[in-house]
Protein backbone atom coordinates (compact mmCIF):
# COMPACT_ATOMS: atom_id res chain seq x y z
CA UNK A 1 0.00 0.00 0.00
CA UNK A 2 1.61 3.03 -1.39
CA UNK A 3 -0.10 5.98 1.59
CA UNK A 4 0.73 9.66 1.44
CA UNK A 5 -0.02 12.66 -0.76
CA UNK A 6 -0.38 10.74 -3.81
CA UNK A 7 -1.73 6.74 -3.07
CA UNK A 8 -1.76 6.09 -6.34
CA UNK A 9 1.61 5.07 -8.49
CA UNK A 10 1.20 7.14 -11.30
CA UNK A 11 3.83 8.99 -13.21
CA UNK A 12 5.05 12.23 -11.09
CA UNK A 13 7.71 14.52 -11.80
CA UNK A 14 10.99 14.21 -9.47
CA UNK A 15 12.07 16.70 -6.49
CA UNK A 16 13.34 20.22 -8.02
CA UNK A 17 12.57 22.39 -6.09
CA UNK A 18 13.52 21.84 -2.20
CA UNK A 19 12.11 24.77 -0.46
CA UNK A 20 9.28 23.52 1.75
CA UNK A 21 11.43 20.12 2.45
CA UNK A 22 14.19 22.59 3.72
CA UNK A 23 12.16 24.62 6.03
CA UNK A 24 10.88 21.09 7.16
CA UNK A 25 14.06 19.97 8.39
CA UNK A 26 14.94 23.32 9.70
CA UNK A 27 11.97 22.80 11.96
CA UNK A 28 12.53 21.57 15.51
CA UNK A 29 10.80 17.93 14.54
CA UNK A 30 12.46 18.17 11.39
CA UNK A 31 16.08 18.57 12.95
CA UNK A 32 15.42 15.85 15.53
CA UNK A 33 14.21 13.46 12.57
CA UNK A 34 17.27 14.24 10.92
CA UNK A 35 19.50 13.70 13.74
CA UNK A 36 18.24 10.48 14.35
CA UNK A 37 18.67 9.01 10.76
CA UNK A 38 22.22 10.01 10.75
CA UNK A 39 22.98 8.16 13.70
CA UNK A 40 21.21 5.09 12.11
CA UNK A 41 23.31 5.65 9.22
CA UNK A 42 26.71 6.25 11.23
CA UNK A 43 26.09 2.50 12.48
CA UNK A 44 25.17 1.41 9.23
CA UNK A 45 27.60 2.38 6.79
CA UNK A 46 30.94 2.00 7.91
CA UNK A 47 29.93 -1.97 8.21
CA UNK A 48 29.80 -1.59 4.41
CA UNK A 49 33.08 -1.90 2.16
CA UNK A 50 34.65 -0.98 -1.31
CA UNK A 51 35.80 1.49 -3.45
CA UNK A 52 32.82 3.46 -4.32
CA UNK A 53 29.44 4.94 -2.58
CA UNK A 54 27.11 6.62 -4.48
CA UNK A 55 23.78 8.61 -2.75
CA UNK A 56 20.82 9.53 -5.08
CA UNK A 57 18.34 11.85 -4.42
CA UNK A 58 17.82 15.71 -3.24
CA UNK A 59 17.61 15.26 0.53
CA UNK A 60 19.50 18.41 0.94
CA UNK A 61 22.13 17.40 3.04
CA UNK A 62 24.92 17.16 0.75
CA UNK A 63 27.92 14.40 1.37
CA UNK A 64 27.08 14.59 5.05
CA UNK A 65 24.87 11.77 5.50
CA UNK A 66 27.78 9.47 3.67
CA UNK A 67 30.30 11.03 5.60
CA UNK A 68 31.14 7.64 7.87
CA UNK A 69 31.20 5.31 4.57
CA UNK A 70 34.70 4.00 5.14
CA UNK A 71 34.88 4.19 0.85
CA UNK A 72 37.21 6.60 -1.07
CA UNK A 73 35.17 7.40 -3.75
CA UNK A 74 31.64 9.72 -2.50
CA UNK A 75 29.02 10.82 -5.02
CA UNK A 76 25.34 12.77 -4.48
CA UNK A 77 23.40 12.73 -7.23
CA UNK A 78 20.58 15.07 -6.68
CA UNK A 79 17.46 15.89 -8.95
CA UNK A 80 17.37 19.49 -7.50
CA UNK A 81 20.34 21.91 -8.49
CA UNK A 82 20.82 23.57 -5.25
CA UNK A 83 21.04 20.75 -2.62
CA UNK A 84 25.36 20.62 -2.65
CA UNK A 85 24.92 17.76 -5.47
CA UNK A 86 27.88 16.86 -7.30
CA UNK A 87 25.46 16.25 -10.45
CA UNK A 88 21.96 16.41 -11.26
CA UNK A 89 20.37 13.63 -12.72
CA UNK A 90 16.99 12.63 -13.32
CA UNK A 91 16.33 9.22 -10.98
CA UNK A 92 14.90 7.07 -13.71
CA UNK A 93 18.31 7.35 -15.93
CA UNK A 94 21.59 7.68 -13.55
CA UNK A 95 24.76 8.56 -15.37
CA UNK A 96 26.96 6.08 -14.25
CA UNK A 97 27.56 2.80 -15.87
CA UNK A 98 26.49 -0.89 -14.84
CA UNK A 99 28.05 -2.13 -11.38
CA UNK A 100 30.18 0.92 -10.87
CA UNK A 101 28.88 1.37 -7.05
CA UNK A 102 29.47 -0.60 -3.67
CA UNK A 103 26.69 0.93 -2.04
CA UNK A 104 23.85 2.91 -2.90
CA UNK A 105 22.21 5.38 -0.57
CA UNK A 106 18.46 6.32 -0.92
CA UNK A 107 17.27 9.17 1.61
CA UNK A 108 13.70 8.97 0.86
CA UNK A 109 14.33 9.36 -2.66
CA UNK A 110 11.88 6.42 -3.29
CA UNK A 111 9.06 8.59 -1.75
CA UNK A 112 10.46 11.63 -4.15
CA UNK A 113 11.31 9.66 -7.20
CA UNK A 114 8.70 9.95 -10.23
CA UNK A 115 8.84 6.48 -10.70
CA UNK A 116 10.33 4.85 -7.59
CA UNK A 117 10.42 1.16 -9.19
CA UNK A 118 12.34 2.98 -12.54
CA UNK A 119 14.87 3.94 -9.74
CA UNK A 120 15.15 0.65 -7.81
CA UNK A 121 16.13 -0.53 -10.93
CA UNK A 122 18.80 2.33 -11.68
CA UNK A 123 20.20 1.65 -8.07
CA UNK A 124 20.43 -1.68 -8.88
CA UNK A 125 21.69 -1.86 -12.37
CA UNK A 126 24.46 0.46 -10.49
CA UNK A 127 25.56 -2.08 -7.54
CA UNK A 128 28.35 -4.58 -7.79
CA UNK A 129 27.90 -8.31 -7.31
CA UNK A 130 27.61 -8.62 -3.26
CA UNK A 131 27.20 -4.80 -3.37
CA UNK A 132 24.67 -2.97 -0.58
CA UNK A 133 21.35 -0.97 -1.14
CA UNK A 134 20.25 1.28 1.83
CA UNK A 135 17.09 3.40 2.04
CA UNK A 136 15.23 5.06 4.47
CA UNK A 137 12.07 5.95 4.35
CA UNK A 138 8.80 6.95 6.82
CA UNK A 139 6.17 5.03 7.95
CA UNK A 140 2.70 6.50 6.30
CA UNK A 141 1.03 3.57 9.56
CA UNK A 142 2.98 5.58 12.00
CA UNK A 143 1.32 8.60 14.73
CA UNK A 144 2.87 11.08 12.19
CA UNK A 145 1.80 9.26 8.95
CA UNK A 146 -1.96 9.06 10.34
CA UNK A 147 -1.81 12.78 11.37
CA UNK A 148 -1.17 13.28 7.56
CA UNK A 149 -3.80 10.93 6.48
CA UNK A 150 -6.62 12.42 8.92
CA UNK A 151 -5.45 15.56 7.27
CA UNK A 152 -4.35 17.16 10.49
CA UNK A 153 -2.38 20.53 10.22
CA UNK A 154 0.59 19.65 12.15
CA UNK A 155 3.48 19.15 9.70
CA UNK A 156 4.91 16.02 11.02
CA UNK A 157 6.13 14.67 8.14
CA UNK A 158 8.01 16.59 5.25
CA UNK A 159 5.13 17.87 2.23
CA UNK A 160 5.30 16.70 -1.20
CA UNK A 161 6.28 13.03 -0.66
CA UNK A 162 4.66 10.11 -1.53
CA UNK A 163 5.48 7.63 1.81
CA UNK A 164 5.89 3.73 1.05
CA UNK A 165 4.84 1.19 3.60
CA UNK A 166 8.24 -0.83 4.53
CA UNK A 167 6.15 -4.02 3.24
CA UNK A 168 6.14 -2.62 -0.29
CA UNK A 169 9.84 -1.31 0.07
CA UNK A 170 11.25 -4.92 1.49
CA UNK A 171 9.14 -6.68 -1.42
CA UNK A 172 10.28 -4.20 -4.54
CA UNK A 173 13.67 -5.37 -3.20
CA UNK A 174 12.88 -8.55 -3.27
CA UNK A 175 11.93 -8.60 -6.67
CA UNK A 176 14.94 -7.24 -7.52
CA UNK A 177 16.75 -10.81 -6.31
CA UNK A 178 18.07 -8.51 -2.81
CA UNK A 179 18.78 -10.25 0.66
CA UNK A 180 17.59 -8.48 3.29
CA UNK A 181 20.29 -8.39 5.99
CA UNK A 182 19.54 -5.25 8.27
CA UNK A 183 16.12 -3.42 8.77
CA UNK A 184 15.83 -1.44 11.51
CA UNK A 185 12.66 1.26 12.99
CA UNK A 186 13.25 4.45 14.68
CA UNK A 187 11.85 7.74 15.36
CA UNK A 188 11.21 10.57 17.37
CA UNK A 189 7.80 11.31 18.20
CA UNK A 190 6.99 8.54 20.86
CA UNK A 191 9.48 8.89 23.81
CA UNK A 192 8.21 5.88 25.11
CA UNK A 193 9.87 4.11 22.41
CA UNK A 194 13.52 3.33 20.94
CA UNK A 195 15.30 1.69 17.70
CA UNK A 196 14.61 -1.66 16.77
CA UNK A 197 16.24 -4.10 14.87
CA UNK A 198 15.22 -6.85 12.79
CA UNK A 199 17.49 -9.22 15.05
CA UNK A 200 16.25 -8.16 18.52
CA UNK A 201 14.19 -10.53 20.79
CA UNK A 202 10.93 -9.76 21.56
CA UNK A 203 10.09 -7.04 23.95
CA UNK A 204 7.96 -4.39 24.45
CA UNK A 205 9.95 -1.87 22.42
CA UNK A 206 9.91 -4.37 19.10
CA UNK A 207 5.84 -4.40 20.14
CA UNK A 208 5.53 -0.72 19.56
CA UNK A 209 7.23 -0.68 16.29
CA UNK A 210 4.08 0.18 14.31
CA UNK A 211 4.53 3.78 15.78
CA UNK A 212 7.93 4.64 14.81
CA UNK A 213 8.01 7.40 12.16
CA UNK A 214 11.38 6.25 10.11
CA UNK A 215 12.94 2.76 9.03
CA UNK A 216 16.09 2.27 7.47
CA UNK A 217 16.30 -1.15 5.11
CA UNK A 218 20.03 -3.16 3.97
CA UNK A 219 19.58 -4.97 1.02
CA UNK A 220 22.47 -7.24 -0.79
CA UNK A 221 22.98 -8.17 -4.14
CA UNK A 222 22.72 -11.48 -4.83
CA UNK A 223 25.82 -12.74 -7.22
CA UNK A 224 25.15 -15.23 -9.93
CA UNK A 225 26.88 -18.54 -10.50
CA UNK A 226 29.42 -18.56 -13.22
CA UNK A 227 28.75 -22.19 -13.32
CA UNK A 228 24.45 -22.92 -13.15
CA UNK A 229 23.88 -25.63 -11.20
CA UNK A 230 22.39 -28.64 -13.63
CA UNK A 231 19.31 -29.35 -10.94
CA UNK A 232 18.35 -25.68 -9.99
CA UNK A 233 18.06 -24.76 -13.39
CA UNK A 234 15.79 -27.43 -14.16
CA UNK A 235 13.63 -27.26 -10.95
CA UNK A 236 13.24 -23.24 -12.03
CA UNK A 237 11.97 -23.91 -15.32
CA UNK A 238 8.07 -24.43 -14.77
CA UNK A 239 8.14 -20.94 -13.07
CA UNK A 240 9.90 -19.37 -16.03
CA UNK A 241 7.91 -17.18 -18.36
CA UNK A 242 7.22 -18.86 -21.82
CA UNK A 243 9.31 -18.21 -24.86
CA UNK A 244 9.44 -14.42 -26.74
CA UNK A 245 7.55 -12.64 -22.97
CA UNK A 246 9.73 -10.30 -21.32
CA UNK A 247 8.45 -10.18 -17.25
CA UNK A 248 9.86 -6.80 -15.95
CA UNK A 249 10.42 -5.69 -12.61
CA UNK A 250 8.17 -3.12 -12.90
CA UNK A 251 5.43 -5.47 -13.90
CA UNK A 252 6.20 -7.94 -11.31
CA UNK A 253 5.61 -5.13 -8.48
CA UNK A 254 2.65 -4.10 -10.01
CA UNK A 255 1.48 -6.94 -10.16
CA UNK A 256 2.00 -7.63 -6.30
CA UNK A 257 0.58 -4.03 -5.49
CA UNK A 258 -2.34 -4.97 -6.81
CA UNK A 259 -2.73 -7.95 -4.67
CA UNK A 260 -2.55 -6.04 -1.75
Amino acid sequence: MAVGYSSAMTQRRDLTDTTALAAWQQSARGAQCLAAEQRELDRVLPGLFGRCIVQVGSWGLGRAQIDQAQMPVRLVLGTAASDGSDAVIQSDALPLAKGQADAVLLPHSLEYARSPHRLLREADRLLSPRGHLVVLGFNPLSLWGLRHLLGLPHAALPPGARFLTLRRVIDWMSLLDMDIVQLRRFGVGCPWTRPVGSRDGWSVWRALGFAHEAFVVVGRKRTVPATPIRERWAARQPDMAPAGVRVSFEAAAQRRDARD
